[in-house]
C-alpha cells in the first residue's frame, strides 16, 4: 500500500482545484505537499484528468523519487530546494498563468495598486530572477527573492509563477489570488495609470487581513 493515501487524495484534489481555476492547461503546472521525510508531487507531463491519488510521486528533499511508479514533476528540484531551505513552507505551486505570465515575460512586479492585493501580499508581488529548468536554480532564485517579503508569490523572470503556503491549499490560494491581482492591475495599465498604495496604508490592510479576517 502506497504512504500517505491522505495526503495523496488532497493533492489529487487541488490539482482539480488548479485546473478548475483556469490557472494551467494542458500539462503544465503542478502542487507539491510537504510530508514526513520528503513531498509528494503530480508527475511529469499528465494530463489533469488522468491524475489520481496513487500517481502523486513522493520523492525525498533532495529531489529523489522514493515511491512511485512514474517520474515527478520537471520543477521537481525546485520544489526541493525550497522545502529544504524554507522549513516553514508546507506546499509550493507552479502555474504559467496568462496574466501573471504577461507581468513576468515584461519583467515587471506586480505592483501593490490595490487593497486585495495588500491584504494577500503585503505589498508588490516581487519579480524573480531567469533560470533555466533542470537544476535547483529556479528554486534558488524563488527562495532568494522571498527571503524577508511577505508575499508567498513569486514572479519568476520570463517563465511563471511559483507561490508557497503552509499546506498545499495556501499555495493554490495564493496562485489563484495573484492570477486575479494581475489581472486587475493589467486592466488598470491600460485605461490609465495605477498609483500604488503608501506603505503605511499597505501595512494596515495586510496586518488586519492576516490578523482580524476570517474565522479565528
Amino acid at each position: 500500500m502506497l504512504r500517505f493515501p491522505h495526503e495523496r487524495q488532497l493533492l489529487a484534489d487541488l490539482h482539480q482545484q488548479l485546473w478548475d481555476a483556469g490557472l494551467v492547461i494542458w500539462t503544465g503546472g503542478n502542487v507539491s505537499q510537504r510530508v514526513d521525510g520528503g513531498f509528494l508531487i503530480k508527475p511529469s507531463g499528465v494530463t489533469y484528468p488522468e491524475l489520481t491519488a496513487e500517481s502523486m510521486v513522493l520523492c525525498d528533499l533532495d529531489g529523489n523519487v522514493i515511491e512511485g511508479t512514474r517520474a515527478p514533476s520537471s520543477d521537481t528540484a525546485a520544489h526541493a530546494y525550497v522545502y529544504r531551505n524554507m522549513p516553514e513552507v508546507g506546499g509550493v505551486v507552479h502555474t504559467h498563468s496568462n496574466y501573471a505570465c504577461g507581468f513576468a515575460a515584461a519583467q515587471m512586479p506586480i505592483p501593490c495598486v490595490l487593497t486585495a492585493i495588500a491584504d494577500e501580499f503585503g505589498g508588490d508581488i516581487p519579480l524573480g530572477p531567469f533560470a533555466i529548468i533542470g537544476d535547483d536554480s529556479i528554486g534558488r532564485g524563488i527562495v532568494e527573492t522571498l527571503d524577508g517579503h511577505r508575499s508567498p508569490a513569486v514572479l519568476m523572470r520570463q517563465h511563471g509563477v511559483f507561490t508557497i503556503g503552509k499546506n498545499g491549499k495556501d499555495a493554490l490560494k495564493a496562485a489563484v489570488m495573484c492570477e486575479d491581482a494581475a489581472k486587475s492591475v493589467s486592466i488598470a495599465m491600460q485605461v490609465g495609470t495605477p498609483n500604488k498604495l503608501p506603505n503605511d496604508v499597505i501595512d494596515a490592510l495586510y496586518n488586519r487581513y492576516q490578523i482580524v479576517y476570517g474565522q479565528h
